[in-house]
């Protein structure tokens, strides 16, 4: 990382005062209050065009590594792979840590996962809770994250008739 540069724990530490500030000026009546915050979003569309100009110069794969960036890319719609790709990326890098998931699919913004867990209820909703959070991370334009019904495992020896039956 070059000198001066933020590393992942700062840029958190940012964007969570990012986060209460907005929600402090939110919360001013009256024009003050529009004022700035239409000021922070006339910044965001200034920050989100130079983005696009950049991917528009160099593609943005090479940009995708960064969570940071990632995450700017899918804010200004600019990010070009979609978030069932990414959201089964993210389900990947938790399977090669033990956990049991993969992306059943995602229909009106909401993701299904098939999760097998074994232990005790506890420790189902941990890994939930990491499904959910590593999922939304990967592609947060998702709106939630719910584990997909199980499905029935039907031998297909059970589906055949019998010989001389019929």
């Amino acid at each position: 990382m070059a000198e001066g540069r933020l590393d992942a724990q700062a840029v958190e530490q940012r964007l969570a005062r990012l986060d209460e500030l907005l929600e402090r000026v939110e919360a001013v009546p009256g024009p003050g209050g529009e004022a700035a915050l239409a000021a922070v979003r006339t910044l965001t569309e200034v920050y989100g065009e130079a983005l696009a100009r950049v991917v528009d110069l160099v593609p943005p794969e090479p940009l995708l590594d960064d969570e940071l960036l990632g995450h700017l890319l899918v804010l200004h719609d600019l990010h070009p792979e979609p978030p069932e790709r990414r959201a089964a990326r993210a389900l990947q890098a938790l399977r090669e840590r033990g956990v049991q998931a993969e992306l059943a699919g995602v229909d009106g913004g909401v993701a299904e996962v098939r999760l097998t867990v074994k232990g005790c209820g506890s420790s189902a909703g941990a890994v939930e809770a990491a499904v959910r959070e590593a999922v939304l991370a990967a592609a947060p334009e998702l709106s939630e994250v719910r584990r997909a019904p199980e499905r029935a495992f039907v031998p297909v020896d059970s589906l055949l008739l019998p010989r001389g039956a019929a």
